[in-house]
């Protein structure tokens, strides 16, 4: 891609995928750095190139994409005007956020708010370290869509377990930034809300907002912008706009018709929209002309009662450039109102129901006049039209008794694109982003009209579709959740709150998924669906043990044997029911077994895979491949907590393959994600470290995950420590913390591995600051059983006998597997007893051998630790080739680490190209080995 001289070549990269529309957190994942330094390259960015906002930016990088100039031209928006004048109103805004933490510039519509917060921001930018970042809130219609048109403009998603208003909180919580927020009236109450949450919880952000009327929020300072001043000389900025702007169009103004210009200015109350809607007839009228339009009285009136003196005088413009205008003309603009986001000239006359030639030269015509914004990119030529017109054009398109209808053909245009985009492409983001706020405002609209019931539910359907697929999944449950309730039917509800369950489950809110699945349930009785509703009780009964951990309010063993039942009764001879009904029974069997056996299974274990294997027949009949897989996480559990490590594995490797082909649905896309991470813990379990290794690289590559990097990278950061590759963890670590710390610091049993690897990587690289920040963060997790006896012991182990501290070592990992089997089955146990035999050799020790016999036993089938328990009996035996062989051994499954320590283990000319090895890998020497005293 092109680049400006300015641009850096890693910032080049980062503007490419912007330009993908891509979010800072799925940039950091592409380019394995953290979310700030994207952050910090897309603000310097944003100054460099001079855009207003991350949407010209990435239009910015489309362009360039797609022209490969040296130095190509800013792609700003059309008109290119320039800022003039307001020094005095410039310097005191930019001395008040420096000042106070937030401060709205408040005025009339057509004031120039937008133009002097942005030119305040450009001359603040360099006062705020992590960058000035601008929010268009004219496209936003509903109060909880503001947190998201933030996170969007700043490239930033949604958190697992998080709303999108928190997710924003936590990315800015600690950032030094200047946030700005234009047209904040229309969505005032919900912005003031937004910004009380928002203040309070990120001590270092500013908030420049633009309004037509204070945001009545804690902190807030007001700056009332005033009209251009009128001052008489040459030093009226109202004149100066007004002869610039008419020099612009090719009719420069001499001198001495200064004092005809200013008092046009003064009958416009120097209002800088006027201004700009007067200059822009002064080719056509003359100044003369200009006077005598504006002079009359019933135009300077129109607004009535409901608009203050100065909103008058820019509703007069108005009034007077409509009356101008050709009746088709004022057909046109009327119209394109409808849209709230900018529009094409074939969108334009399929919704203003013109032919598409003649929309061409209208919108041309308008934009001539200065009622149309022109923006041309390589993608295409787009309209848009200001804020204040948009919504003068919606009153005349009212006043014409045309809103019904040219609603209900830009609601069919939006039903069109949004069908049109469910078939993902190359292009398909920027397609969703160009048409997502139409079709919002489209559902909006449908939403207030009874009548209009159906086509707000497919609406809110489709909406919720692609916002999932563009993971907004926040707002893709909020959408499913609207779809349920403009459902005409209970069956359509039921379904549309499945999906919504199944979207919780991916933001990993076990207590929504609870509750909207309960809500599906009781809309499958309504529609006399009993299999159905059976279905959605037993499947509430499974998640609760299936997915434990997502939830804050845990079921008690009695509810869910409670659900279990209602569904039994339900169910009938329905398969579908049955099916789940059976996978139920299995999964609180499994979940009863977890929860109260301490040692290994006993007699149960046959009884339990039989219930297991029983569902997984079940649900293949029914040939639902979700159902299946379902049942196939539940069989493997099984056989794990009965020992059977490697058919555990190939359930889950199979269960992944199944998913391969299911359709990509909320229900899939949770199935899929949870079935990657089975597949990862699997493989380590088994020591197939390169295809745990895919595995964790194939689900932190998961779209779904891009925003949750302590998510995504906790098992690649585990399967990286067990091969000892420090280098891919250091750069995963960092994307691991930022997130975690971004969402809250949360302390999910299942991220506690992660964090004990990397403890682990920094003390075998001696980095004892690093080791120790770790610490702190693995400290917040407690010490529960897991940690002491499962992946606590197997990474201390690793590191003491690194450290040459075997007895240590063996002191760490003493409890008999048999003892606390619970906390070391799964992938655990074939390292705790490998590792627990290596420190077991010392001489002196009578009973090295039998444990490792015992060791041998227990590994069998596994590369890694079987050659762990291989070269502990052979450093006992001081078998020299033996031990060379399980070096190879280790490098055969990527195992490097291991391999450079059996060299170093097998001293002599070996130990020095060990220790080289282990220096490639980024880590400190080994310690000799201390002897028991």
């Amino acid at each position: 891609m092109a680049t400006t001289t300015d641009v850096s070549a890693r910032e080049a990269e980062v503007l490419e995928l912007v330009g993908e529309h891509l979010s800072n957190a799925e940039i950091a994942a592409r380019l394995f750095i953290s979310v700030r330094t994207v952050e910090s390259h897309v603000s310097s960015l944003l100054r460099k190139l001079e855009m207003p906002d991350r949407r010209a930016l990435a239009q910015r990088a489309s362009g360039l994409a797609r022209a490969d100039r040296p130095h190509p031209a800013p792609a700003l928006p059309a008109p290119l005007t320039s800022f003039v004048g307001r020094v005095r109103e410039r310097a005191e805004l930019t001395e008040m956020i420096k000042s106070h933490r937030q401060v709205t510039a408040v005025g009339p519509g057509g004031v120039g708010k937008t133009r002097l917060a942005l030119a305040v921001a450009a001359d603040a930018a360099g006062d705020f370290a992590d960058g000035v970042w601008f929010v268009d809130l004219t496209s936003v219609t509903a109060p909880d869509m503001i947190a998201t048109a933030v996170a969007d403009a700043l490239g930033l998603g949604e958190l697992p377990g998080r709303g999108m208003d928190e997710s924003v909180v936590a990315a800015l919580t600690d950032r030094h930034t200047l946030l700005v927020l234009d047209n904040c009236e229309q969505v005032r109450d919900g912005v003031a809300l937004f910004l009380e949450r928002l203040l309070a919880g990120c001590p270092r952000l500013t908030v420049l907002a633009t309004s037509r009327a204070r945001l009545v929020v804690p902190f807030e300072r007001v700056y009332a912008v005033p009209p251009l001043s009128l001052a008489s000389g040459g030093e009226s900025d109202a004149v100066m706009l007004f002869m610039e702007r008419a020099a612009a169009v090719g009719w420069p103004l001499d001198p001495p018709l200064f004092d005809h210009v200013a008092s046009i200015c003064e009958r416009l109350d120097g209002m800088a929209l006027a201004i700009e809607l007067a200059a822009a007839r002064y080719p056509t009228f003359g100044l003369d002309g200009l006077t005598a339009a504006l002079s009359h009285p019933l135009r300077m009136l129109t607004g009535g009662s409901r608009a203050d003196d100065r909103h008058r005088s820019v509703r007069a413009v108005l009034d007077w450039s409509h009356d101008l205008l050709e009746p088709a003309d004022r057909a046109l603009l009327r119209r394109v109102s409808v849209f709230v986001a900018p529009f094409t000239a074939r969108a334009a006359a399929e919704v203003a129901g013109v032919e598409e030639i003649l929309v061409a030269d209208g919108l041309a015509r308008l934009a001539e006049q200065s009622l149309l914004v022109v923006t041309v990119s390589p993608g295409g030529t787009r309209y848009r039209a200001l804020e204040t017109i948009r919504q003068y054009g919606a009153e005349r398109l009212a006043e014409a008794g045309e809103l019904a209808e040219v609603r209900s053909r830009h609601r069919r245009w939006c039903l069109e694109r949004a069908a049109g985009l469910a078939v993902v492409g190359a292009d398909w983001r920027a397609g969703f982003d160009a048409v997502a706020d139409d079709l919002r405002a489209a559902l909006a609209w449908a939403a207030q009209e009874p009548e209009q019931r159906a086509d707000a539910y497919r609406l809110a359907r489709h909406l919720a579709e692609l916002t999932f697929t563009r993971n907004l999944v926040g707002e893709s449950q909020q959408r499913y959740e609207q779809a349920a309730a403009f459902a005409e039917d209970p069956g359509s509800a039921a379904s549309a709150l499945r999906d919504a369950a199944a979207v919780a489950g991916c933001r990993m809110r076990g207590d929504d998924m609870h509750h909207l699945q309960r809500a599906a349930a009781e809309a499958a009785r309504r529609a006399g669906d009993a299999a159905g509703a059976a279905c959605d009780l037993a499947t509430i009964a499974t998640n609760a043990c299936r997915f434990a951990s997502k939830f804050v309010r845990k079921l008690p063993p009695e509810e869910t044997a409670a659900l279990i039942a209602q569904a039994r009764e339900l169910a009938g001879e329905d398969p579908a029911a049955r099916a789940t009904v059976a996978l139920a029974e299995a999964a609180q069997a499994l979940n009863d077994a977890v929860g109260s056996v301490r040692g290994r299974p006993g007699g149960s274990a046959p009884e339990m895979i039989a219930r297991a294997q029983r569902a997984v027949e079940l649900a293949h009949r029914t040939g639902d491949p979700l159902a299946e897989s379902a049942a196939f996480d539940v069989l493997a559990g099984t056989q794990s907590w009965a020992g059977d490590t490697f058919a555990a594995a190939a359930t889950a490797r199979f269960r992944v393959t199944l998913l391969s082909s299911a359709p990509n649905t909320p229900a899939a896309t949770h199935e899929l994600v949870e079935a990657l991470g089975e597949a990862v813990e699997s493989s380590l379990g088994t020591g197939d470290l390169p295809g745990a290794r895919r595995w964790a690289r194939r689900l932190a590559d998961h779209p779904l995950l891009a925003e949750v990097g302590h998510r995504a990278m906790s098992w690649p950061l585990v399967a990286d420590a067990l091969a000892g590759d420090a280098d891919r963890m250091l750069t995963g670590g960092v994307r691991f913390l930022d997130a975690w710390r971004r969402a809250g610091s949360p302390t999910s049993s299942a991220l506690g591995p992660a964090v004990a690897a990397m403890v682990m990587i920094h003390g075998l690289r001696d980095d004892h600051d690093a080791q120790g920040e770790w610490e702190a963060v693995l400290a917040r997790f407690g010490t529960p059983p897991e940690q002491a006896y499962g992946y606590g012991a197997v990474f201390d182990a690793m590191l003491l006998l690194h450290r040459g501290q075997a007895s240590e070592a063996l002191e760490r990992t003493a409890p008999e597997p048999g003892d606390v089997w619970k906390w070391v089955t799964w992938i655990w146990l074939h390292w705790y007893v490998a590792l627990r035999a290596e420190a077991a050799r010392l001489p002196g020790r009578p009973d090295a051998r039998d444990r490792l016999a015992d060791a041998r036993a227990a590994t069998a089938g596994n590369p890694v630790a079987g050659a762990i328990v291989e070269r502990a009996e052979a450093l006992l035996d001081d078998d020299q080739e033996r031990l060379l062989a399980t070096a190879h051994a280790f490098d055969a499954v990527g195992c490097r680490y291991q391999s450079a320590r059996t060299l170093v283990l097998a001293g002599g000319e070996h130990a020095a190209r060990g220790a080289a090895a282990l220096a490639d890998l980024g880590l400190a020497p080994m310690a000799p080995l201390q002897r028991p005293s």
